[in-house]
């Protein structure tokens, strides 16, 4: 167990471990109990023009029922939060941001919502868990419920007798769901899900596969490869961004980097021969100059290969060499395409 965003959390589980739990989301089914995330309400009157205002992509893009990735930007362009939208309505939507930025998200939209717009934190309100892989619709359907739903929709279920928010997300590059039941109903929820996964060879899952599941697919984690002083367009997510929409939080900042290039920017980087490359390492080129900093290294299980994202103030291509200092020795690596590995959201 660790402290994660102020909330005690499993690394991995007994009798398993990081590396088998990697392999079961990516071969049969994992479950993640993943309650810490956020959750908050933006209600009222002009809702959506509101957040299309405060966030970074276009919520006109999607309609009822489907949920969206976006951020939210402070005036320079910096990420306070990545995280989901839940479109029910034009007037009435459910965010799902990180734990420890809750706060953040919601004082900043009750700051800047005009009268009308009720903006609540509901964070110990839901439990959310995540059921990932090629087994995970087998799963639910075992449970009763029949689904088909596309990515990024969402409806309501019922499992365990509990009712639940169900949608088609996840963290992980796996075809999978996440669940949101009321808090007093999780429990029951998570064991329904357990007993029911036992079928399928499934496992429970930490932390540690949260992490080498998402790098594998160089989704970026808050405090690495997003931040405060980091922008969307530094981190690759120009594609979060609504570039038709105007009036939004940062965006001059946003569209001057996208037009004139960013400062820096983030990149996917493949160990060559031996090394585990880990964040704060320092990333240099051949002949020694110091480029950027590693934000994001493990070991991939599925590779069975050291793999980094991480930022460089020069321009990279898909095929450079850099090196990183592991520990004070030269580790090379190579500028690659992301996802190192193959996704299956789809």
């Amino acid at each position: 167990m660790a402290d994660f965003g102020g909330w005690l959390m499993p690394i991995d589980y007994p009798d398993t471990g990081t590396l088998a739990e990697h392999a079961a989301v990516r071969e049969r089914v994992g479950l993640f109990d993943v309650s810490h995330l956020g959750k908050a309400s933006v209600k009222g009157k002009g809702a959506l023009e509101f957040l299309n205002s405060a966030l970074t992509n276009d919520l006109n893009r999607i309609v009822d029922g489907q949920a969206q990735y976006t951020m939210l930007c402070n005036d320079a362009g910096g990420v306070i939060d990545d995280l989901i939208v839940y479109r029910k309505s034009a007037q009435d939507f459910f965010l799902v941001p990180n734990a420890s930025n809750t706060a953040d998200v919601v004082a900043t939209l009750k700051k800047n919502a005009p009268s009308g717009i009720e903006v609540v934190n509901l964070h110990e309100e839901y439990g959310v868990i995540a059921i990932q892989g090629p087994d995970s619709l087998a799963v639910l359907h075992s449970l009763g419920v029949e689904t088909q739903m596309d990515y990024m929709n969402f409806s309501h279920a019922n499992i365990g007798g509990a009712e639940v928010i169900l949608c088609r997300t996840g963290y992980t590059g796996e075809y999978g769901f996440e669940l949101l039941p009321r808090w007093d109903d999780a429990l029951q929820v998570w064991d329904s899900l357990v007993t029911a996964m036992k079928a399928f060879d499934g496992m429970v899952c930490g932390l540690g596969a949260r992490d080498t599941l998402r790098t594998e697919m160089g989704y970026p984690l808050h405090g690495h490869e997003l931040s405060l002083e980091i922008t969307p367009i530094q981190a690759g997510a120009n594609w979060a961004v609504g570039w038709k929409k105007s009036g939004f939080t940062a965006e001059n900042v946003l569209r001057d980097e996208r037009e004139n290039g960013a400062p820096k920017n983030l990149y996917a980087m493949l160990v060559v021969g031996k090394g585990i490359p880990r964040a704060g390492m320092s990333i240099k080129s051949v002949d020694g100059k110091i480029l950027g900093e590693v934000t994001s290294g493990t070991f991939s299980p599925t590779l069975k290969n050291g793999i980094a994202l991480g930022f460089s103030a020069e321009k990279l291509f898909p095929g450079d060499r850099i090196v990183i200092d592991v520990r004070g020795r030269d580790c090379e690596m190579e500028i690659v395409k992301l996802p190192f590995v193959a996704s299956h959201v789809r």
